[in-house]
């Protein structure tokens, strides 16, 4: 979620075990006689070569296998569950592409989004991923309404580009093109998203006899809801997320996205700033699909190749 200080798999995964060493034991039958102990050799070899950057890992994650991902499952596509209950999306499929490299499963863990790095500060979660805008407050623990530093920040690795987007009811755009377009209408949006600080930004610069009103929700689904039932003019969500509503609900007759998308930044994986190990083997692991394509496979799956970035950085949102 695009949030100014914002942005949003169950990945299944089993490790490869090697068996044995084939060459040695046909030796020894071959001489009747011989070292009878396993080739350690091999073993660590093969399951090198089934997870490459295991070794980059700190070693209480490689020894749990899983990677706890704090995220708002409610972000289609970024993140989302589908008519059986599994978690899919952008996000998942990405976090499964690393687990690969890594050889752990990437476990997501649904939680509100304004939430979610007070989760991984209190070490409920290893990770968040979830449409999480890479910015400078968020970076140094900075509340974007206060401008006062209320945590210790976390680091980013970077992984997508996306900006925030509007969208209306279909038919009945009222004019709305722009975010001063807003002044003297009703919007809905997601708490804690750049979207909501564009909007308390924009309403500040409203005449006084042309108020926005803001109503922001716990997930975007809620926003869409309230739309959709006429409780608003407009809502207003990360560019894919709005693309994707507008293009599913209703069939795609409820809304329709009007005016150009703004703000792009980062998409970043959040990581607390004491684990940089784990940070820089996230960096690698997504370095490694995206050199293999696979990331690319992902994106165009979900539509969104415009985001694609061409390598995995740390902390530059914001800059």
């Amino acid at each position: 979620m695009t949030a100014s200080s914002t942005r949003r798999t169950t990945a299944a995964h089993s490790r490869l075990a090697a068996v044995g060493a084939i060459a040695v034991a046909g030796a020894l039958m071959l001489t009747g006689c011989g070292d009878q102990t396993k080739d350690t050799g091999s073993d660590s070899k093969t399951a090198t070569a089934a997870a490459p950057l295991a070794d980059k890992l700190p070693q209480s994650i490689r020894d749990k296998g899983v990677i706890k991902v704090g995220a708002d499952i409610a972000y289609a596509p970024v993140e989302f569950k589908d008519s059986s209950g599994k978690v899919v999306g952008i996000d998942p499929d990405i976090a499964a592409a690393m687990g690969k490299q890594l050889g752990v499963d990437f476990q997501f863990e649904n939680g509100t989004f304004d939430t979610l790095i007070t989760g991984l500060r209190s070490k409920r979660y290893d990770v968040a991923m979830s449409a999480m805008t890479d910015s400078k407050e968020r970076q140094e623990g900075i509340d974007p309404d206060t401008g006062k530093k209320v945590g210790e920040g976390v680091d980013f690795v970077d992984y997508f580009t996306a900006g925030v987007s509007i969208y209306t009811k279909k038919g009945d755009d009222q004019g709305i093109k722009t975010w001063s377009d807003l002044c003297g209408k009703k919007i809905v949006l997601q708490r804690g998203t750049t979207s909501e600080n564009l909007a308390k930004a924009e309403a500040k610069k409203c005449p006084a006899n042309k108020k926005m009103s803001i109503e922001a929700f716990d997930n975007d689904q809620q926003a869409q809801t309230r739309l959709r039932a006429g409780g608003a003019d407009a809502g207003s969500s990360d560019f894919p997320v709005a693309a994707y509503a507008v293009k599913t609900s209703g069939g795609g007759k409820d809304f329709q996205l009007v005016g150009e998308q703004v703000e792009a930044a980062p998409y970043g994986i959040a990581v607390a700033k004491n684990q940089t190990q784990l940070r820089d083997a996230l960096k690698a692991a997504l370095d490694a699909v995206i050199k293999n394509g696979e990331y690319e496979k992902i994106l165009k799956k979900w539509g969104v190749t415009d985001g694609a970035v061409q390598e995995a950085t740390i902390n530059a949102g914001g800059k």
